[in-house]
């Protein structure tokens, strides 16, 4: 699927940096169109916008995972993940408990209900999302997929850059 570079110009003008620009300040609508949508769907929860994610990301583990874990996902200190797990339980998503294998490990499991109440609120969010990829062949979906992978890695590496000082 990768295209050859268009010729660029000398003087950096040209139909490639034309696109390019116009890439940047569409990205950055795009990054900021889902933060405050993420921050319109907590508040509508009465979750923090970090809880929700952690929430989503919980969702897609195999199973209870431990805080340190948390952190991992998030990018959270461990004391910082541990307030997360405070907040969702106080509020009624996860529940603490002992590991049956190892006693001085705590996982953190989702409460099955209230993450139905979660998938319920996006049930009614997703058919305007899904209607919208209709539009897209298979190859688009293909390459839209391809690029949120190529989008996940590149933010986790960049995460850790501005989280290790190394910017």
């Amino acid at each position: 699927m990768a295209q050859k570079k268009s010729a660029e110009r000398v003087d950096g003008r040209g139909p490639r940096n034309d696109l390019m620009r116009d890439l940047g300040a569409v990205a950055r609508r795009y990054m900021a169109s889902y933060a405050l949508f993420n921050q319109a769907l907590a508040d509508h929860l009465g979750l923090h916008p970090t809880d929700l994610q952690c929430l989503n990301l919980l969702g897609l583990e195999p199973g209870p995972v431990t805080t340190g874990r948390i952190a991992e996902l998030t990018g959270l200190t461990t004391g910082s993940a541990t307030r997360l797990v405070d907040r969702l339980e106080k509020s009624g998503y996860v529940t603490r408990r002992r590991d049956t294998e190892d006693r001085r490990k705590v996982l953190v499991a989702v409460v099955p209900e209230r993450m139905a109440e979660l998938g319920a609120v996006w049930g009614r969010l997703n058919g305007a999302w899904w209607e919208m990829f209709e539009a897209y062949g298979d190859d688009e979906i293909e390459l839209i997929t391809t690029h949120m992978r190529r989008t996940i890695t590149l933010s986790t590496t960049q995460s850790e850059r501005l989280r290790s000082g190394l910017l």
